[in-house]
């Protein structure tokens, strides 16, 4: 056989009849034919799949018992098969975390990109920030009162999983005697307990020292160890005296870093670097690190969100939507039971809210204040005097209130039934998360830019208007700059213009992956796959030009023919004539669909298929059309929509309603 054709005999695959094709390679072959003639049968069912079960086969035993059993396709056999990708519209993932970004690989970039050369900002608002110097962080330790603990720390290991054994080994060869693992003090003797699945920080104790007089030189030796040891990161835990105060540096370091909880209260951590630190508030930021601008990492992820964006809570509006109703009697639906009914306690407790912030809890919500629904809703600080009726005798009790959707919150986490969480997901709605208004970074990553735009600014930006941006971007670098990013900004670049050719310039990088449509997702793929620069490969594509507007159909192609110019066979199930008439050969299916299908009516290049006895091929050649009517119906009458409202199901009916010239219709 040729190995300039792919040869595929004997194929009977769902509705095939026993049929064989030859294929060529190298080509941009289009299969064609009416829905249910066997197209995909030939293409997915038979030639990608043989060429994923060969590839899996030839994988080692143990690789193979995690890929699984793959069925071999009804066909005698197939020759001059190569290597097989299938890019077909249910590729999209369905990752809530993936996006346009991640799928392409693009967002891998932008955040080297951002680690190599961005400039971190003060989160004051004091401009950029520079590195800190040795000096710079013993004149702030100094500064501190007098009696002051100190423990100075190295940070070994940050955020890794492992057991680190080997490290602890050394430290203690080191002469160093004491470390805190995770918040917690050890001696490096002891079995400290370490789970290898778990993220676990080690910072080792270089000193012990109190704040006092003619401690520079020691303090200096310390810090400077403790930079070694850690990469350029050390670690200040102070416990400060009683009544003493501090300086506003370290005030506003504390406010904005968190520290370990420690088994002795009253301390705190200052974390310094070597890298970034604002000369004004002496507000320190880590090394950049790829990590601290992925989303899908707690480094970088916003903590309110874990990077989603978005955060699914009760939605007053859903939990009352009628603010006609009473406030106490009825308005709130979770309180109501189905027979119309109020639930117990809850409308004494909206009473002693009322009476807490001085309204009636009997109106309706209109006409409740702003700042008493916010109360009813979030909750107050001051504890509510509730009063209770039993029969003729009357309770008072202080009780704490979170507020309505708190308590929502708690039951619906708290309740094993499902049929409650159902019940309750009703009131809930999805927003952008109100700590980072949907971009989905921590402020420390999104205080870092480059040419005066932060991550979430670029991922925001078109396909169009990112192919413009780093176009312009090495411009904006210094020569230093340049340097280090010349590489990631080419690859950028290129990725969005592989996207912009495949017509999907109007998405943005941050474009949750799941929003996409089939044609969308595929294109994707496509894109993502020429970026890869593989050759002698099998590309199998299941209609890509799904949803894409004309003026972009030649776009497409010409990144098929792309595809096809790397050296490999690229095989497009399709319907649309330019694509068609693009391709280097032709074959359909037919002669009908199902049963009556599955038999190769008409193959060879663009003018000999033309010559076929099909309807494709009459078409396709001009021997019939379509044609344009000369003269269009016009309406009878306009239709309209009339919304009606059952009162059995308490649901909206849409009645669409035909007015004609002589009757009346009505159809539901």
């Amino acid at each position: 056989m040729s190995q300039e054709k792919i040869v595929v005999v004997g194929a009977r695959e769902n509705n095939l009849k026993n049929i064989t094709v030859e294929i060529p390679r190298n080509q941009l072959v289009v299969i064609t034919g009416l829905s249910g003639s066997g197209k995909s049968s030939l293409a997915f069912d038979t030639i990608y799949a043989e060429g994923q079960r060969r590839y899996v086969e030839s994988l080692s035993a143990y690789a193979r018992q995690f890929l699984g059993q793959m069925d071999k396709p009804d066909v005698d056999h197939i020759d001059g098969l190569s290597p097989a990708i299938s890019i077909d519209q249910k590729s999209a993932s369905k990752n809530p975390r993936s996006t346009v970004g991640t799928v392409t690989e693009t967002y891998d970039y932008l955040r080297i990109l951002y680690a190599r050369v961005g400039t971190p900002y003060c989160i004051n608002g004091h401009g950029p920030i520079e590195r800190q110097s040795t000096d710079q962080i013993v004149d702030i330790v100094k500064a501190l009162p007098e009696g002051t603990k100190l423990q100075i720390l190295g940070p070994v290991v940050r955020g890794r999983k492992g057991e680190y054994k080997k490290e602890l080994v050394d430290i203690a060869k080191a002469g160093y005697v004491r470390v805190r693992v995770d918040g917690r003090m050890y001696e490096v003797t002891d079995d400290i307990p370490m789970d290898r699945y778990k993220q676990h920080t080690i910072e080792v104790v270089v000193d012990r020292i109190v704040v006092k007089e003619g401690l520079e030189r020691r303090l200096t030796d310390s810090i400077e160890a403790a930079l070694k040891m850690g990469a350029g990161l050390v670690t200040v835990s102070i416990q400060v005296p009683e009544g003493a105060t501090l300086s506003p540096t370290v005030e506003n370091m504390l406010a904005r870093q968190e520290g370990y909880e420690s088994e002795a209260e009253g301390w705190s951590d200052l974390l310094f670097s070597e890298a970034y630190a604002c000369s004004v508030c002496g507000y320190s930021m880590p090394d950049l690190e790829p990590r601290m601008f992925s989303f899908n990492s707690p480094y970088g992820a916003c903590p309110d969100c874990t990077g989603l964006g978005t955060k699914t809570e009760f939605d007053p509006d859903l939990v009352a939507p009628d603010h006609s109703k009473p406030l106490r009697d009825g308005a709130i639906l979770p309180f109501v039971y189905k027979s119309g009914e109020v639930k117990d306690w809850w409308p004494e407790m909206l009473d002693a809210v009322g009476r807490a912030m001085g309204f009636d809890a009997s109106l309706p919500i209109s006409q409740i204040p702003e700042e008493g629904m916010h109360a009813v809703w979030y909750g107050l600080k001051e504890p509510i005097q509730v009063k209770m009726k039993y029969g003729k005798s009357e309770r008072t009790f202080s009780t704490e209130w979170r507020g309505v959707l708190n308590s929502l919150r708690k039951r619906f986490d708290e309740t094993e039934s499902e049929w409650v969480k159902q019940d309750l997901e009703q009131y809930q709605s999805t927003k952008p998360c109100p700590s980072c208004q949907g971009r989905r970074l921590k402020p420390e990553s999104l205080l870092v830019k480059v040419a005066d735009h932060d991550m979430s600014q670029i991922a925001g930006m078109s396909i169009v208007e990112g192919v413009k941006f780093f176009a312009t971007l090495p411009g904006k670098l210094n020569k230093r700059q340049l340097t280090i990013a010349e590489r990631a900004v080419k690859e950028i670049g290129e990725r969005l213009k592989f996207l912009l050719d495949v017509g999907l310039g109007y998405l943005t990088l941050d474009r949750n992956a799941r929003t996409l449509s089939g044609g969308e997702a595929q294109r994707i793929r496509l894109a993502t796959q020429i970026g890869s620069g593989l050759m002698g490969c099998l590309y199998v594509l299941d209609e890509p030009s799904i949803g894409l507007h004309q003026r972009d159909n030649r776009k497409l192609i010409d990144t098929l023919e792309r595809l096809k110019s790397l050296g490999n066979t690229v095989l497009v199930v399709e319907h649309d004539e330019e694509t068609m008439m693009s391709a280097d050969y032709l074959l359909e299916l037919g002669p009908g669909a199902g049963e009556h299908g599955g038999i190769v009516v008409a193959e060879g290049t663009v003018k000999e298929f033309m010559k076929a006895k099909t309807l494709t091929a009459d078409y396709l050649s001009g021997r019939k059309e379509i044609e344009i009517p000369k003269q269009r119906r016009q309406p009878r009458t306009p239709k309209k929509l009339v919304v009606l409202k059952s009162e059995k199901v308490m649901k909206p009916l849409m009645v669409a309603e035909t007015v004609g010239p002589k009757k009346k219709k009505k159809s539901k």
